[in-house]
């Protein structure tokens, strides 16, 4: 039995007493045990965390010992050779119509009256045992898989060919997942640092929050038609002719926000001067001004202002020679 059939059965079994088991005594399969030595006992790690959510203690029965559980183990047989045997002759043409001619024959052997005393399988069940039941938890228990990955580059994980994105203060860390049927949980130091909701689909799917991007990469997906133009009022009237041309220019508003966004990224280098006047003087050379000119052009236009400083500060420097005192200033007559 596979570790999801094996879960599977504990959270159906749960759900059909109505409570939880304070104990359980599994077969030594490593879907519930790792390793079991006289000295040393080590629980399948998805395993222990279902025993944990129902808050019930696992003892595996001792290796190479049937004996420690035969009434189970008979219990077991004498269900399934009835079941069996009296859905021989039955037709189903589903998996849901088998299971629920499984469990119609179940309900029904349950309440079949004991042979040698008084009641069945039901009734002992609720008078002699239902009430030492723990409460179930709200929510069944989610099968889960624990992976280990590395954070990319771009503050993302890669969990079965799909992307989830961490903080992105973890990039090349190392982290644990821990994957359920609807949830990607991710860990650093044992400390969970992202939740995503499971893909599923397409391979190359990405789930990324907002939160997790350094700001560079918020400016980015923060782009929308009204912050560029609002960015551009900011700036300037020749600015704002500049990019409303862009957006109405551009065959899809991404491509547009792009490159605005391109231009932007100008303020790191150039005042808001600067790029007011390249936005000027490419408006006044043509009609149909690019991000790449403009840039051009703020580059041009640095150059030669860094030239026209320095020629500045060559003239002053020429100029510049002080006072100059004659020879009567010293007793003597100028020639």
């Amino acid at each position: 039995m596979n570790l999801h059939s094996w879960i599977t059965a504990h959270n159906n079994a749960y759900a059909y007493f109505g409570g939880s088991t304070q104990i359980i005594v599994p077969d030594n399969l490593k879907a519930s045990v790792t390793k079991h030595t006289s000295k040393e006992l080590v629980l399948n790690s998805t395993y222990r965390e279902m025993a944990d959510h129902y808050n019930t203690v696992v003892m595996p029965a001792r290796v190479r010992s049937p004996k420690d559980k035969s009434s189970v183990e008979g219990a077991v047989g004498a269900i399934s050779t009835w079941i069996i045997a009296a859905l021989r002759n039955t037709h189903c043409f589903s998996i849901d119509e088998l299971n629920e001619e499984v469990w119609r024959k179940l309900e029904e052997f349950n309440r079949r009256p004991f042979t040698r005393k008084k009641g069945s399988r039901l009734s002992a069940f609720e008078e002699e045992e239902k009430f030492a039941l723990s409460p179930l938890p709200s929510t069944p228990y989610q099968i889960s898989v624990w992976k280990t990955a590395k954070v990319r580059p771009d503050y993302h994980i890669s969990v079965e060919s799909m992307f989830y994105s961490v903080p992105y203060e973890y990039i090349n860390r190392d982290v644990e997942v821990r994957l359920s049927d609807s949830l990607i949980e991710i860990y650093f130091n044992h400390m969970r640092v992202a939740t995503h909701k499971r893909l599923y689909g397409k391979y190359g799917q990405l789930s990324t929050v907002r939160d997790h991007m350094p700001d560079n990469h918020k400016l980015y997906v923060d782009q929308t038609p009204d912050a560029a133009i609002e960015w551009a009022e900011n700036i300037g009237p020749s600015t704002l002719k500049v990019v409303r041309y862009i957006l109405d220019a551009s065959t899809n508003e991404k491509q547009g926000l792009q490159s605005i966004f391109s231009l932007k990224k100008s303020e790191r280098s150039y005042t808001k001067y600067e790029i007011e006047r390249a936005c000027k003087m490419i408006a006044s050379m043509t009609n149909r001004p690019t991000v790449k000119s403009i840039q051009t052009i703020l580059k041009n236009n640095k150059k030669n202002d860094a030239e026209q400083e320095l020629k500045r500060k060559t003239e002053i420097s020429k100029n510049n020679y002080g006072f100059t005192r004659g020879a009567s200033y010293y007793g003597g007559k100028d020639k």
